[in-house]
Parts: structure tokens; sequence; C-alpha cells
């Protein structure tokens, strides 16, 4: 049975993870595109992605909002998570500019 530090601990652990996940598929990506640039093939893979992605990072964003809000005393390591997720957000804007300015 798991302590409720250990449940959130191993949460917590995932959503850092997918972020991360999230972030070197998207990397890959875009360093795909950048060495083949007119193959539509990679762009309609990069647009699904992205949908699947905010798909995705949307469940997991309120999947820790959920936590946050039941476990007062886990708010502080929560929010921090919240932001290694929300940090993807930046990232992809930048790298759909150098797709679409490219």
């Amino acid at each position: 049975m798991l302590t409720p530090t250990q449940t959130s601990s191993s949460s917590g652990k995932f959503s850092t993870y997918f972020a991360l996940t999230c972030f070197g598929i998207g990397t890959l990506l875009l360093l795909i595109h950048l060495a083949f640039p007119h193959d539509v093939q990679i762009l309609i893979l990069g647009f699904l992605y992205v949908v699947i992605a905010l798909i995705s990072n949307l469940i997991v964003l309120l999947s820790l909002c959920y936590q946050w809000h039941i476990k007062p005393h886990d708010r502080k390591i929560i929010v921090i998570r919240i932001l290694i997720l929300l940090s993807n957000i930046p990232i992809a804007l930048l790298y759909l500019k150098i797709v679409f300015h490219k």
C-alpha cells in the first residue's frame, strides 16, 4: 500500500516525465522537419502530434490541478510540476514559429 507521499511522488514523477517526453518528441519532429523541409508528411505528422500532445497535456494538467485541490500539504511541489508541464507551451510556440517562418 502506498503512503500519501509515495502516491504524490509517483503521480508527480509521471507528469515530469510526460513533460520531458513531449519536449523530446517535439524537438525530434522539429529536427526532422529542418532536415526535410519540403516533406508534407512530416508536417502532417507534426500537426497531429501537436493536437495529441495538447489534449494529453491538458488531461495531465487537470489531474495536477485536482491533486492541488485535494492535497493541500503537497501544493508547493504540485505547483512546481504544473510549471514544468506548462513550460512546454512557449517551447511549442517557438517551434511553430520556426516551422511557419522558415
